[in-house]
C-alpha cells in the first residue's frame, strides 16, 4: 500500500480542475505546461521566452505543447495587431475545461467542395441559355 504526504494549504498553492490531468489524450508535458500556466498570475509574459524562463524545457518544446493544448480546445490564441495593424504578440485565453476547437477543413472537404464547384460549372454550361 502507498503513503501519500500531503501538505498543509495555507498559501502559495493552485485549485484548479482535475479534467486536463486525467484527459489520455494529452501528452505529460502539454498537462505539466497548463497546470503551470493555470498557476501563473494573469499579467504573467506568457509568450515562448517567458514561460521557458521558469522551465527546464526550451522553446521548441513549449511550442510544441501549446500546439497541443489548442488542439484539444484548452488554449486559443490570437495575434493582437498594434495602431499601425501591424502584427504584435500573441493572446492566449487558457481554459481549464476545453472548449470545441472549431473544425478544421480536411484536405478531403476541399476535394468535396472543389469537386460540386466544377459540377455546377459543367451544369452551366450544358444547360441552354434564352
Amino acid at each position: 500500500m502507498a503513503t501519500v504526504f500531503r501538505v498543509q494549504k495555507t498559501k502559495d498553492f493552485t485549485v484548479m480542475s482535475n479534467h486536463h490531468l486525467k484527459n489520455k489524450d494529452l501528452s505529460l508535458r502539454s498537462k505539466g505546461l497548463l497546470s503551470f500556466m493555470l498557476s501563473l498570475p494573469e499579467d504573467w509574459d506568457y509568450s515562448l521566452k517567458g514561460l521557458a524562463t521558469l522551465n527546464k524545457e526550451g522553446i521548441d518544446a513549449i511550442r510544441s505543447a501549446i500546439n497541443e493544448l489548442e488542439a484539444f480546445g484548452y488554449i486559443e490564441r490570437s495575434r493582437v495587431r498594434n495602431e499601425k495593424g501591424q502584427l504584435g504578440e500573441n493572446e492566449y485565453i487558457i481554459h481549464e475545461l476545453p472548449i470545441s476547437p472549431e473544425p478544421k477543413q480536411t484536405e478531403l472537404h476541399w476535394k468535396i467542395q472543389h469537386w460540386i464547384i466544377l459540377y455546377r460549372l459543367n451544369l452551366n454550361r450544358a444547360s441552354p441559355r434564352n
